[in-house]
């Protein structure tokens, strides 16, 4: 009986720790429209900007590592200096698997072993020099690109495209690099 109430505590906090928690800055998410070509969306990313999370409170400096796994999945590997661009190097590595039917822009991401979670690539340049992820809830967004700091004609473009797929612009918190 008690190794029961264990379990079902850490299901029950396991679960709590993956919901989704603060405000949504879209209610409508739209569906990602662009295929992605795995191989050109792997490799080194710069965190642009985001929605304020809990696991990357703090953050600076953050990037996303793509690579491709032996089983076919997707190695993630994210970085971020904690409390400023020359604070502790933080990392978190994960995996992702690809949605089935979704043309390579919706996946699910897990860093926590078998609870997994979205990541919708709703939005990308034609080079794949930035790209703009979300998931269905509207509480989180990234803002990606392959150079850690865009010009200022790149992040009024992407921050319009962020707001024509419906995003609320002014949660966005811009990360220092």
């Amino acid at each position: 009986m008690k190794l029961n109430i264990a379990i079902m505590t850490m299901l029950a906090a396991g679960l709590t720790a993956c919901s989704p928690a603060g405000p949504s800055g879209n209610l409508s998410v739209p569906q990602p429209k662009k295929p992605i070509e795995l191989n050109r969306y792997l490799g080194h990313w710069f965190e642009s900007a985001r929605y304020e999370n809990q696991f990357e409170r703090g953050c600076e400096a953050v990037t996303a590592d793509y690579t491709l796994r032996t089983d076919g999945m997707v190695r993630v590997l994210n970085t971020c200096r904690e409390g400023g661009i020359n604070g502790k190097r933080t990392e978190a590595e994960g995996k992702a698997k690809i949605v089935p039917d979704s043309r390579n822009a919706k996946l699910k991401v897990s860093f926590f072993g078998p609870f997994y979670a979205d990541y919708w690539i709703l939005d990308r340049a034609p080079d794949y020099s930035w790209s703009i992820v979300g998931e269905a809830s509207g509480r989180y967004l990234w803002i990606l690109t392959r150079s850690p700091k865009a010009s200022e004609k790149t992040r009024k473009m992407l921050v319009e495209k962020a707001r024509a797929l419906g995003y609320d612009i002014a949660m966005l918190r811009w990360t220092q690099h």
